[in-house]
């Protein structure tokens, strides 16, 4: 049983990543004491634990949060690592409360409108407000054809893939070719044979154009900045483009990944594709997308009858619950290191205009008030 009960706080941020930090940046601009809770051991873990090439789609340059520069060259692109250090060092700069390698197990609701966050480590938190900066990339999906391949076929994501240290000798499918099913077939090329089932046709845009990246043309043209429900942001959504950084499908088949149709089918160590053809694979990767994790929420209206979380840029229909850094939030900005300042800063103004009418009226109750979760509840 823990000894000791974490202090009340006025705004509990959920998750240490880009999205958390900033939430933490404003929250210290406008003197709201808060603290951010973080499931991993260090600042950074969430990209140092994905695929070793991974790097951020937008440039040095559109990829700093509020109050830090990202050192190096401008136009190029931080790698995965030197990503993970820099949220490291913004957190170390400005001094953000943390409690990492902890996890919040449940968020429930607490008396008069405030929350209740049970922690992994026995203790709990209460807060007048909370912000949600999970992200939109918590767990990764597999689909149930995956449940046609055979105990023999290894099966990874983008999480678990590492420099593909994992993967057995023989072919590799690489199952989706976003930016990221795209980066591991070209990763896996190296030293295996890979197929990259396509789906729906993707867009991708040059990398510079006219001297220019194709960032700042969209960043200038106001096209990031289209709201979500907007036709363009409708169009945005639909198409989902991004820099091709030589990884367009000619560039693919160079390298010698053979491409194939969508998957449809799988059975033992065979995968059968949308054009009746079938193929032995070793390894499957999977590459297409990820799916929130919600089942520790705990309060009514919080998430919708999928479990998703249920917001309106960012404004939760719970009084004093909000988010940051959720996929089209506000605009197409809102999942990049690029826009997530700006949506934090928006929540984070949103709770300061709040402040002086609930501090008066919502009161935590005293420390003493307080008796820690048992240990031994399980995890939801």
């Amino acid at each position: 049983m823990s000894s000791a009960l974490e202090l009340p706080r006025f705004v509990l941020v959920i998750g240490g990543g880009q999205a958390g930090l900033a939430a933490g940046y404003w929250l210290k601009q406008q003197n709201i004491p808060f603290l951010i809770v973080e499931t991993s051991a260090r600042i950074g873990d969430s990209w140092r634990q994905r695929y070793a090439s991974l790097s951020l789609f937008t440039t040095r340059a559109f990829s700093a949060l509020p109050g830090m520069a990202l050192e190096g060259d401008a136009d190029g692109y931080a790698g995965r690592d030197e990503f993970a250090a820099y949220l490291e060092a913004y957190a170390h700069q400005f001094a953000l409360p943390l409690k990492l390698a902890t996890s919040v197990e449940r968020l429930r609701a607490g008396l008069d409108g405030s929350f209740l966050a049970d922690l992994s480590d026995g203790g709990t938190v209460a807060a007048t407000h909370v912000i949600v900066a999970t992200g939109g990339f918590q767990v990764p999906l597999k689909p149930s054809i995956a449940r046609g391949f055979g105990a023999q076929v290894v099966q990874l994501t983008p999480e678990s893939f590492g420099a593909g240290e994992s993967l057995p000798d023989g072919p590799v499918l690489v199952v989706g070719d976003g930016a990221s099913g795209r980066d591991l077939a070209v990763l896996a090329s190296t030293t295996h044979p890979v197929m990259l089932a396509t789906g729906k046709p993707r867009k991708l845009v040059p990398e510079r154009v006219l001297g220019k990246s194709i960032w700042w043309w969209l960043r200038t043209l106001g096209l990031m900045r289209a709201p979500t429900a907007s036709f363009i942001g409708q169009a945005l959504r639909r198409r989902d483009p991004f820099p091709d950084r030589d990884r367009g499908l000619a560039s693919l088949a160079r390298r010698g990944v053979e491409l194939r149709p969508r998957l449809t089918g799988a059975n033992g160590d065979t995968a059968l594709f949308a054009d009746g053809a079938h193929r032995k694979v070793a390894s499957v990767v999977w590459a297409v997308g990820y799916r929130d994790h919600t089942d520790w929420i705990e309060i009514p209206d919080a998430v919708d009858e999928h479990r998703r979380f249920r917001h309106s840029e960012g404004a939760s229909p719970v009084p004093g619950l909000s988010y940051v850094g959720r996929p089209w939030q506000r605009n197409r900005a809102s999942a990049l290191i690029m826009g997530v300042g700006e949506d934090a800063r928006r929540v984070v103004e949103a709770i300061k205009r709040e402040v002086a009418g609930v501090a008066s009226v919502r009161q935590l109750p005293r420390p003493s008030e307080w008796k820690p979760r048992p240990a031994s509840s399980p995890p939801r």
